[in-house]
């Protein structure tokens, strides 16, 4: 059975599959709450939610990455909570690791991990209490495999996926439903239609992403991967020899790198 959820915090909502969740989640009815460092382009988006599908819409102008910006939207989701918290923001830093600056790892971390984890924990309490919610943590398909030239990212996503399955198994009992949703290449830029060519294949369209994961986590499914290419991949994944694994994988990195 699948749950309808009645409001829902959407972090990285301005852009991307943050917007995405932000559009399906108002045309199924969902007061939001939309979060993003970009006022303008919330405002925007807001606006047009509103008029669209008359739907309650709150703008929230934060940088999850600072700690007093954070800090006002875990005191918003403590004070009036919501029925599904969509963890989105992330940041990528890509490029050989002791060539990227220690802030830019550090800043991964932030983002990916720490902000993750401390607006789950101000939402979770009262979802647990209530019996009721949702929490759809994005997470990638990079974290289940070694990621050279973006090892850090990598990193952080598997974090998204391990906690993600643990907090699972402690709450569902008690009605809360949490979710990864771990993509691989998603094109996250508008893009209403057009043919594909072969080097389309591996990409995903930032909606059905974005679909994808809400029908996952409203089912209460741990785990959501979307697209038929990534749900094949994956039992792969966990059958190769890791040391092949590493060698293909930093293949490919080398020849991303002598192309730049």
């Amino acid at each position: 059975m699948r749950h309808a959820y009645r409001t829902a915090l959407v972090t990285g909502a301005s852009s991307g599959i943050g917007e995405s969740f932000a559009r399906l989640l108002a045309g199924r009815g969902t007061d939001l709450v939309i979060v993003a460092r970009r006022a303008d382009l919330l405002d925007g988006l807001a606006r047009e939610l509103v008029e669209r599908y008359r739907v309650a819409v709150e703008v929230v102008a934060a940088d999850l990455a600072d700690p007093g910006q954070r800090a006002e939207v875990e005191g918003r989701l403590s004070a009036d909570p919501v029925e599904l918290l969509v963890n989105n923001a992330g940041y990528g830093a890509f490029g050989a690791f002791a060539e990227l600056p220690l802030d830019d790892h550090l800043a991964q971390i932030e983002l990916n991990v720490a902000a993750l984890v401390r607006l789950t924990r101000a939402a979770v309490p009262g979802m647990v209490e209530r019996g009721r919610g949702g929490v759809l943590n994005v997470a990638s398909m990079a974290g289940f495999a070694p990621s050279p030239g973006s090892a850090t990212y990598g990193a952080t996503k598997a974090y998204v996926a391990a906690f993600s399955e643990s907090l699972h198994a402690e709450v569902a009992v008690k009605g809360v439903h949490v979710t990864a949703l771990c993509p691989g290449f998603t094109r996250t830029e508008d893009e209403r239609s057009g043919e594909r060519g072969p080097s389309d294949l591996l990409w995903l369209r930032r909606d059905d992403v974005a679909r994808a994961g809400l029908d996952a986590v409203s089912s209460g499914r741990a785990l959501c991967i979307p697209g038929v290419q990534y749900k094949a991949a994956f039992p792969a994944l966990k059958l190769v020899p890791r040391p092949l694994l590493r060698a293909a994988v930093n293949r490919m990195w080398q020849q991303a790198a002598d192309t730049r």
